[in-house]
This record gives structure tokens, sequence and C-alpha cells, in this order.
């Protein structure tokens, strides 16, 4: 095993590549590649991967967004041969071919080790919810389209009995899970700019399940909507039982803004 110039090490002749993305997931079927669609995020970045290197590449995601989710700030890794072009190179090439709505950001040697998903130590949602008759029309596709007064005040008491570790079962959309469904939410923050009709909701954790982030912000659009109370969150949380929490909100409103990694 060697070390590469840029302090990556080499494993079999490839290197090891870290790039940051962004993407509107409108039309998407998520981040996974499937075998009955060819419109996932991770099927498009392979299908230019491949075509770039003339081999086949495959490609790590930091989190695997729903249908219909956005990311700001998605992190992902994948390895090519050792002597190919540099980083920024990569990076162009990429941004030429990818669709419109994906764009990369960054992209640099990673070390051997290191797992986009994996190496994750913390991770940022934001939730967008448009209380006012109509959402805006340059950024409709990403906010849910509530159109109705939230109780902020009520919310966030609510936010504060979700914050710290947790069992989050009820949160979690895959009722079959058998992996532990603790995870340690570090803060939410419940937000609107003055004279704004358009309210955000910001999930910061060391971890979400599937469909969690989704479910919190259903359970507590409920608390703000007054049909549950702040209090019963913690019911919600104790009872372990997906069906104790509210409806899992709808996947427009939702984007990955950031992912943070340890040293």
């Amino acid at each position: 095993m060697q070390e590469g110039p840029t302090g990556s090490r080499t494993a079999g002749g490839t290197r090891n590549y870290r790039i940051v993305l962004q993407y509107e997931g409108t039309r998407y079927d998520g981040w996974q590649k499937q075998g009955n669609t060819a419109e996932t995020i991770q099927g498009k970045l392979e299908a230019v991967l491949e075509r770039m290197a003339g081999v086949p590449v495959e490609v790590h995601g930091s989190g695997r967004t729903d249908a219909g989710v956005h990311a700001a700030g998605q992190v992902a890794n994948f390895r090519l041969p050792a002597d190919w072009e540099p980083a920024e190179a990569i990076q162009a090439y990429l941004n030429r071919y990818l669709p419109e709505d994906i764009r990369v950001l960054e992209a640099a040697p990673a070390p051997e080790r290191f797992h986009s998903r994996l190496s994750a130590v913390e991770k940022c949602y934001l939730y967008r919810v448009e209380t006012g008759a109509k959402r805006d029309v340059f950024s409709r596709r990403t906010q849910y389209a509530l159109g109705r007064e939230l109780d902020l005040e009520a919310m966030e008491q609510g936010a504060r009995l979700l914050c710290g570790t947790h069992d989050f079962k009820s949160f979690c959309g895959n009722r079959k899970m058998k992996k532990s469904t603790v995870r340690t939410i570090s803060s939410i923050q419940i937000r609107r700019e003055p004279g704004s009709s358009l309210v955000e909701m910001v999930f910061v954790g060391n971890g979400f399940l599937q469909n969690m982030v989704r479910i919190l912000a259903g359970t507590l659009i409920e608390v703000g909507l007054g049909r549950r109370t702040w209090q019963s969150v913690k019911e919600t949380l104790e009872a372990k039982d997906r069906q104790a929490a509210g409806p899992t909100a709808p996947p427009e409103g939702l984007c990955l803004e950031w992912v943070h990694y340890g040293p």
C-alpha cells in the first residue's frame, strides 16, 4: 500500500475521493440506486463517473435521502484509479455531465479509511413549512404548503422534550427495524423571520433513522396546529410505537443541510 501525493493512501491502485454536493430532489426517487428506476442521485453520479473512468464506480453517500428530499450539503465518497486526474478535473467533469438539478460543490482526495456515512459524527436537516395561503413561486418545490398558522411556542416546548439521547423507535419509518433506534438530537430550532409566513425547523443530531426527521416534523406540526399537546411528545417517545407519533411530513419540505466529521 503506497502513500499518494495528497496524503490519501492507495489500495489496489485506487484512491479515495470525497465530494460535497447539492441537489433538488423533486424529480428523483431518492438517493439510493434502485433496480426499477434510473432516477436516483447515486445512480446519476455513478453513471457519470463510470463514463469518465471507464470502469464501474461505487458511490457512498452520508445518508439515503428519500424520494423528493433535497440536499444543500450531501457528502459522498468513491474510489478511482490512483493515477486519475486532479480532484478539480473530476469536479469539473461531474458538473459538466450531471443534470442541472445536481451540482458538485467540492471535490478532494480523502483519507484511505474515510467513509461518508460511517465517519459522520453530526448531521443537520432543515424542514420548511409555508403557513401562508400560497408558497413563494421561486422556492415552492422546497417547502411544504401547509397554509395554516402554527403555534411556535408550543412547538418549541415539544422540541425541547425531543432533544437529548432517546430511543426514537416511535419516530422510525421502518417498523421492522432490528438495530438500535437510540439516537442523540443535540438541538431543534423552530424559527420564523419577522413578517414572514415561512416556518423553519432545524434538526441537528448524531444520526437519524428512516423517515425520522419527517416524522419529528409531522409530530411538531400537529403540536403547532393544536391537534396534540406539547406535553404529549414525552409520552410519544416513551411509547416506542410508530402509531403514537404524528404523520410523516411531505418530502418536499426537507433538506439535508450539512454533515460534520471528526478529525
